[in-house]
């Protein structure tokens, strides 16, 4: 028996319509603006991503196995040739995503990348059977 349904993944920034823009330009969706410091943005087919406004934030540092290490990151399915991730990659990019990690992409089959507020996020290659 299960205790809860899974509700949403929320983080913070330091400007939610910013951070929330960005995700709907990478996933789809329409963020929805809660409050001043709240906006949601539901994942067409997927969970809801929400995002709130924290004053004083700080980034994560990427890669960090001390205090002030990533806590988590976002994986996004980008394609299954380098050509789509090569699109994608250009698209994050656009969008305000800076790289973190773009070396042996060939050996672990995605890259790594900081959206605009500093969460480290992936776009991974989808290896068809």
């Amino acid at each position: 028996m299960t205790v809860a349904r899974f509700r949403s993944v929320v983080l913070d920034c330091p400007d939610p319509g910013a951070l929330a823009r960005f995700y709907a330009g990478v996933v789809g969706g329409t963020p929805v603006r809660e409050d001043p410091d709240w906006v949601v943005l539901q994942v067409p087919g997927g969970p809801r991503l929400a995002f709130q406004r924290a004053e004083g934030y700080a980034p994560p540092r990427w890669p960090r196995a001390d205090r002030d290490s990533q806590q988590f990151h976002l994986d996004f399915d980008a394609g299954s040739t380098w050509e789509e991730i090569d699109a994608a990659h250009d698209r994050v990019l656009s969008l305000g995503a800076r790289p973190l990690d773009l070396e042996d992409r060939e050996k672990k089959d995605f890259q790594v990348y900081a959206d605009p507020a500093g969460h480290p996020f992936c776009l991974c290659r989808i290896e068809h059977s």
